[in-house]
């Protein structure tokens, strides 16, 4: 009976989504006439160093092939990011229910590669990077947090469930690989013919009977040596290896795993809610960890936070000594109590070389991973009373932004600036080319009629950290990021997945 009932919710909410499909740009309320469009002046570009990466040897270029920008988890691209010069806002609604989109990928052709979610399901699409015009979709297995949330009518689960595709990669050859609600990794392409587009399945890998009940895998993707790793919420850690399909894994007994992880050519970096471990393959060609070192988790989880640990996806550093040597780099924040710290590790030790107290006491919580770049770390602050999750319209939120930078010889850092942009939870993103850092902040004051909460794609000056434009979005709800990152693409724009759908923002 419980089955035959779940398959009715799951034939309803697909009912739901085929009369609810995107159209056209997203509602914007009466209030945003009163909203300034534009703070600042146009930057004039400062190009830094490029982004030191290694190209992955299964996945698309570096800075095209996921989230966070490359397998370091970086956040930083060397594509150009807006310079706030007649800047043009475009958006997409995706759905009346929602339709955020979070990992934006690029493939070969410019083309956008990513997944739109929102309270009834998941939805891969192919995407025109200028027009926003959707070229292709099929839609993923339903969530099981979504089939609870329809049963009960409590939607708050949604937002704190990373799985079923939320994280996603994009392989060599235009793939994306997605470990969706089933566990079953799967490897997509795109097929076209007669000047239409449609997605199918290349490859699966079907995980559904290896992992315990209650498993669901949150990320997936290849190691140096074409292993697939993935892991779970439930604190699963393992890969499948690629020709024979042969799945090994370990549990991390009493921990949670709720953030994607960085893989190098020197291992595998997963944080759990407790520890930040490096992961490798012993002799016996089983997964186990080089090592393991227990961070600060503090003694509740913070408004704003998803869980009782670290909220950063791990990223990496090889950082220049004055030595002449390179020293390998780990950073995630913690969760301690009062202020959270930014965490970084020698990655082939674990030996921790930094703990440094970040943002305003009382009012501290990183729930979005850092960028990484040179020798530097930049942290922002997520902290929000009211939480900020898609079913909160108007988050409050705190300011902080810091840049860290690492010592000559990497045995300690200092601070170098600390804006007091308030950015409640947007992934920040950093562009060489331009030498700006992108966030996505919430203003309120008193250029804004009727005490209006707006939003506003925000560049900050990486060397110096003032800020040197904002260009209005949009008000209320739909334009609320909710986790959602800012990706900066090939074609110089930088895009925002927001509560209704996705956002462009470019110079003219």
């Amino acid at each position: 009976m419980k089955g035959f009932f779940l398959k009715i919710l799951t034939a309803i909410s697909a009912i739901i989504m085929l009369f609810t499909s995107p159209g056209g740009q997203i509602r914007q309320p009466l209030a945003s006439k009163s909203c300034p469009e534009f703070y600042g002046s146009a930057a004039v570009a400062k190009p830094l160093t490029k982004v030191n990466v290694p190209q992955h040897p299964f996945l698309a270029p570096e800075g095209t092939n996921g989230m966070h920008g490359n397998s370091y988890n970086t956040g930083t691209y060397d594509f150009k990011g807006p310079l706030g010069i007649d800047p043009v806002v475009r958006s997409r609604s995706m759905n009346v229910f929602g339709g955020l989109v979070a990992t934006l990928t690029f493939d070969s052709k410019g083309r956008i590669m990513c997944i739109s979610g929102n309270v009834v399901g998941f939805r891969l699409l192919l995407i025109d990077a200028e027009t926003l015009e959707i070229l292709a979709e099929t839609r993923l297995p339903q969530r099981p947090s979504t089939i609870e949330a329809i049963k009960t009518l409590n939607f708050s689960a949604i937002s704190s469930d990373t799985s079923g595709g939320a994280y996603f990669h994009l392989l060599e050859g235009d793939r994306p690989i997605i470990a969706n609600s089933e566990n079953v990794i799967q490897i997509f392409a795109v097929k076209e013919s007669d000047g239409k587009c449609e997605w199918v399945v290349e490859k699966e890998y079907d995980l559904a009977s290896y992992l315990p009940e209650g498993s669901y895998i949150t990320d997936a993707f290849p190691d140096y040596e074409g292993r697939i790793w993935f892991m779970t919420r439930p604190g699963e850690v393992g890969f499948v290896e690629g020709d024979s399909k042969e799945v090994k894994f370990i549990k991390l007994e009493g921990e949670e795993i709720q953030n994607s992880f960085a893989i190098a050519e020197d291992g595998v970096y997963v944080v759990s809610d407790h520890a930040m471990y490096r992961f490798d393959v012993d002799k016996n060609e089983e997964p186990c960890y080089t090592w393991r070192t227990v961070y600060d988790r503090g003694s509740s989880t913070k408004p704003g936070a998803i869980n009782q640990g670290s909220g950063t996806t791990p990223s990496l550093l090889d950082v220049p000594c004055s030595d002449g040597s390179v020293r390998k780099l780990v950073g995630i924040t913690d969760n301690a109590d009062d202020r959270v710290n930014l965490v970084v590790y020698d990655r082939l030790t674990g030996e921790t070389i930094v703990t440094h107290p970040l943002f305003e006491s009382g009012h501290s919580v990183s729930e979005n991973s850092l960028i990484a770049h040179g020798r530097s770390f930049i942290i922002e602050n997520n902290y929000s009373d009211t939480g900020a999750g898609f079913l909160v319209g108007d988050p409050t939120s705190y300011p902080g932004i810091t840049r860290f930078d690492m010592n000559e010889d990497c045995t300690g850092g200092s601070v170098v600036w600390e804006s007091e942009e308030a950015a409640a939870t947007v992934v920040p993103k950093l562009s060489t080319e331009s030498g700006l850092v992108y966030v996505y902040t919430r203003v309120q004051n008193e250029d804004i009629k009727d005490s209006t909460v707006a939003w506003y794609f925000t560049a900050i000056d990486f060397e110096t950290g003032e800020t040197v434009y904002k260009v209005f979005t949009g008000t209320g709800r739909n334009w609320n990021n909710s986790y959602g990152p800012i990706t900066i693409g090939p074609n110089s724009t930088a895009y925002v997945g927001v509560f209704n759908g996705l956002i462009s923002i470019s110079d003219n």
